[in-house]
């Protein structure tokens, strides 16, 4: 386990470029601490290349598959690749000479379909040397961000910020400042993040590599376009490289004494009363624009009562509850028309297959909040068919039964429930597990 580090405090490069300078004067730790923490960190890419990280994050790449970078090779083409360029590969990165490739562009759209979200998707090479420098950055970035960070960290999930925002409602902060970047991914400022990250990261060659990913062009409908701002949501660093420079704003809030729950760039401020929400989203917003160079939606970032806004999907209720929010409820409708349209040319089995992994995921998602009736009637007859065929008809598709169970536990008909149940040989306890 790497020691934890105190950061040094270097000065941005205005013009972008990757060498860390010196912190200026009256900033910067005693001269024994820099030293130190410089020393732990000068060769970090001697651990990013030590045979059992590569191989750790060759193992997470193929197990992630992912689609083909703009090369057009494959996760399962990876070793092939690796057996050949083995020796160079290792050296490229030893002496900071690696070069990524260009991104993938894609858009997919948002929930809602309030517009597209812009990804870019790395060559499966990249996300190799992303994943194993990952593996060695997260052990001493990680440790050093604030409780009150909750995504795309080890050991903490959705579930932990809800339950902590749930206790902050509980006592008493009912009103929440619901803080909304506008693209945040896209809009990073680089020459900060590099800062950011120089405050912890000796090795040159890291930083070099790092700074490269970053700039990578982002090629899409055949057209190469540079990138001045942002981290391409994709690769395995973008969420560390995030939650990294938005831990300035944990740690002014912390400083401020605000009970506040953060999951990547979603930002909950909990206080008592709509006045103090209106000066805490005002301060909040000039921190974030003059000290981080971030955009927020002021359309979309509101002051409000916990029950008209949502969070990771959730409506927060009075006295700590939780609830389904409605759009999470309309996307879930949405998806099964989709899945169940009668013009899509598949077969009943394809059908149900599809609906128990979307379903059996969904469930587990909102499993603590208030959602007994919430789809009841939407579902009962479609899901009531279904039952009378999977207890009548020995021919029926074999997904049936759990199909039939997932979508009763979904709608909250307890009848219901209990003859998909009994047609498919489900036990009562595994259905009072489904509905906790």
């Amino acid at each position: 386990m790497p020691a934890r580090l105190t950061p040094a405090q270097p000065i941005p490069d205005a013009r972008g470029k990757e060498v860390v300078q010196a912190a200026a004067i009256g900033e910067s730790p005693s001269l024994a601490a820099k030293e130190r923490q410089r020393a732990l960190t000068a060769r970090l890419m001697e651990q990013v290349c030590e045979p059992a990280n590569l191989n750790r994050a060759y193992a997470r790449v193929k197990a992630n598959k992912g689609s083909p970078g703009v090369d057009g090779m494959t996760v399962g083409k990876l070793g092939g690749w690796i057996k050949r360029h083995k020796q160079a590969f290792i050296a490229s990165l030893l002496d900071g000479s690696y070069q990524p490739q260009p991104v993938r562009g894609v858009q997919i759209p948002k929930p809602g379909g309030k517009g597209m979200r812009q990804l870019g998707i790395p060559t499966v090479a990249d996300r190799l040397v992303q994943q194993a420098m990952l593996q060695v950055l997260e052990a001493i970035l990680d440790p050093a961000f604030s409780a009150s960070s909750y995504g795309f960290r080890p050991g903490r999930s959705a579930h932990d910020a809800l339950a902590q925002a749930r206790q902050y409602v509980a006592d008493g902060r009912d009103i929440v400042v619901d803080i909304d970047l506008e693209k945040f991914f896209d809009k990073v400022n680089q020459d900060i993040l590099m800062a950011r990250l120089g405050r912890w990261v000796g090795d040159k060659r890291m930083l070099k590599i790092i700074g490269r990913f970053l700039r990578a062009g982002l090629m899409q409908d055949g057209v190469c376009v540079s990138r001045e701002e942002g981290t391409p949501q994709g690769g395995p660093l973008s969420p560390l490289l995030a939650n990294l420079l938005l831990d300035d704003l944990d740690k002014e809030l912390e400083k401020r004494g605000h009970a506040f729950c953060r999951y990547a760039d979603d930002c909950n401020i909990y206080v008592q009363s709509k006045a103090a929400g209106e000066r805490v989203l005002s301060s909040v917003t000039l921190f974030l624009e003059k000290k981080l160079r971030l955009r927020v939606n002021r359309d979309k970032s509101a002051v409000a009562f916990i029950t008209e806004r949502k969070f990771l999907g959730h409506r927060l209720l009075p006295g700590g509850g939780l609830g389904i929010a409605p759009q999470s409820l309309e996307r879930a409708k949405e998806r099964v028309r989709q899945i169940t349209r009668r013009n899509r040319g598949v077969s009943l089995p394809e059908v149900i297959g599809e609906l128990n992994q979307f379903l059996t995921g969904w469930v587990a998602y909102f499993r603590h909040a208030a959602c007994k009736n919430h789809l009841n009637g939407w579902t009962s007859g479609f899901a009531a068919s279904s039952a009378a065929c999977a207890s009548s008809n020995a021919n029926a598709p074999a997904q049936l039964p759990s199909f039939c169970t997932n979508w009763a536990c979904l709608s909250g008909v307890p009848g219901l429930a209990r003859s998909a149940a009994k047609a498919g040989g489900v036990k009562a306890a595994a259905l009072r597990r489904w509905r906790a």
